[in-house]
């Protein structure tokens, strides 16, 4: 039996794959999106659980970007729900504010401060490095070493099995370090959820472009077995298109632990939670005491402004990747870097095939990001193909 044609083939039905998809369709291309999983959405994919609650059970998407092109685009497919990413740290036995920020000085010292006391013990407690090279040397010589320890040292580890000084320094550098009290997560101008979560965007986005040929519990391989293309869009793991042929790269992997609670089992958490309805205080909590197996614990109600007596907490424990296992996070160091540029040199030279999004690339990018790519990923197809 022969292959079946499309324009273009798709691997994976995230981000990357569903946005270049749509805007191929809308030029009238015919587009056949893959994905070996069972649902679509990739990591981003959200779900109401056995409890009534909408979750992300790949871990916490929070959406932010200062992009207006990329607001304007998924405004298409959904409206949003304003979003406040509040995270605390719990070291030492207690819950701290966190970013670091005069709330968390106040907590050290135990009294009131003020800006220009916690300015002033930064400047006596940092290390000067003039160019930080590594995640370490951005702590150190924002907060000094003691902060560098509780907050960062431990966690890192645990996240990436590497220490901060073997990292990037744009990894601990991603997380803003304040002395005033703004204690928002992150800062980008725009911070929202899709109102009725991601899946439904992307159902959305899919209903919006007739031209996409969805198929789940299809990988790779099989796709090409059963499809011929004009073009081919991946957005896996760039290793494993090649067959690991240099080897594997680096990844890291996760394990996600959910656990639910009923209205009346939150009744007794409402002194932590500060508010009833929750379990914990914030929408994350991060655990960087090295007896802890988990990095965080998300309660992600507490963005999505869910209106349930139940909530649902899920604990993530960092895992090293094997190729049985899902490659969530490139890791972001030198050495690695290194092993992608010897794969990147082949995929220069695939001229029928786009290699987007955070795996396919061996970036670590936020969600605006992938989409952007994608975004410009079509512009330029449709330069080199036009429309139908």
């Amino acid at each position: 039996m022969g292959r079946a044609a499309t324009d273009f083939l798709i691997i994976g039905a995230g981000f990357s794959g569903l946005v270049v998809a749509e805007r191929l369709a809308a030029a009238g291309w015919k587009c056949v999106v893959v994905d070996r999983r069972g649902h679509l959405g990739g990591n981003a994919y959200d779900r109401t659980d056995a409890a009534g609650v909408l979750i992300h059970p790949y871990g916490p998407h929070y959406f932010r970007t200062n992009s207006p092109r990329v607001v304007a685009y998924l405004s298409r497919f959904t409206a949003w729900h304003e979003a406040a990413y509040v995270i605390k740290s719990h070291t030492r036995g207690r819950y701290w504010s966190f970013p670091i920020n005069l709330n968390t000085f106040e907590e050290y010292l135990g009294r009131p401060s003020s800006s220009a006391e916690f300015s002033a013990w930064l400047e006596k407690t940092r290390v000067p490095i003039e160019h930080p090279a590594n995640s370490e040397e951005v702590i150190i010589s924002q907060v000094g070493r003691e902060f560098h320890e509780w907050f960062f040292e431990g966690y890192t580890l645990k996240q990436w099995q590497r220490h901060p000084r073997d990292l990037d320094a744009s990894v601990c550098g991603r997380i803003p370090i304040r002395t005033n009290r703004d204690d928002r997560y992150l800062t980008e101008d725009y911070q929202a959820l899709p109102l009725h979560g991601y899946t439904a965007m992307f159902e959305n986005l899919l209903a919006a472009a007739p031209g996409i040929d969805l198929h789940l519990g299809v990988d790779f391989q099989e796709a090409k077995a059963r499809w011929t293309f004009k073009h081919l869009v991946f957005t896996g793991a760039i290793d494993e298109y090649f067959g690991r042929c240099y080897g594997p790269l680096p990844y890291r992997s996760l394990r996600f632990e959910p656990e639910s609670f009923t209205a009346e089992q939150l009744r007794g958490r409402e002194t932590i939670a500060g508010k009833p309805g929750f379990w914990q205080p914030a929408l994350q909590v991060n655990y960087p005491d090295a007896d802890i197996p988990f990095t965080r614990i998300v309660e992600i109600k507490h963005a999505t402004g869910q209106k349930v007596e139940a909530s649902t907490i899920i604990r993530e424990y960092p895992m090293d990747w094997s190729p049985a296992e899902e490659p969530y996070y490139p890791i972001p160091s030198p050495d690695a870097r290194t092993a992608y540029q010897r794969y990147a040199g082949l995929a220069a030279t695939e001229t029928h095939t786009s290699f987007i999004g955070r795996l396919a690339t061996y970036r670590y990018l936020n969600m605006d990001q992938v989409t952007a790519n994608a975004l410009a990923e079509a512009q330029r197809l449709l330069a080199r193909y036009g429309e139908r």
